[in-house]
């Protein structure tokens, strides 16, 4: 049995956070759920292993998805990243350090994204 690739999910709205993760279990990832920076930051700084981190890039704490993305590719330089937001906000393709995806987002594109971003070597 091959092991599954595991996702970091972070999301400030924790109904679609977790209805994200069940899509994302259901389509075949290991997801973790976090609803905020601390506690991304505090899976990042623990041994579990990570393969993506999955951010919203708006959130609460004046922590936004970018600057997490950032600390989180302090602790673990060879984390990939999908970003989630419901803005355009132009100066995010500047900033960011993957793919950016618009929601709301068809689940079966939230999916492809991640398989594609992955598969990357």
């Amino acid at each position: 049995m091959t092991e599954k690739s595991r996702v970091l999910l972070v999301d400030d709205d924790e109904i679609f956070g977790q209805a994200t993760a069940r899509f994302l279990e259901d389509a075949g990832f290991d997801v973790t759920f976090a609803p905020d920076y601390r506690g991304t930051l505090q899976i990042l700084e623990s041994d579990a292993t990570v393969d993506l981190l999955l951010t919203d890039i708006v959130m609460p704490n004046r922590v936004n998805g970018l600057a997490l993305a950032r600390m989180a590719r302090l602790r673990r330089p060879a984390l990939k990243v999908i970003y989630l937001s419901g803005y355009d906000i132009p100066q995010i393709a500047d900033e960011a350090l993957g793919p950016v995806l618009r929601k709301p987002i068809e689940n079966e594109h939230l999916v492809d994204a991640v398989r594609r971003l992955l598969a990357e070597g």
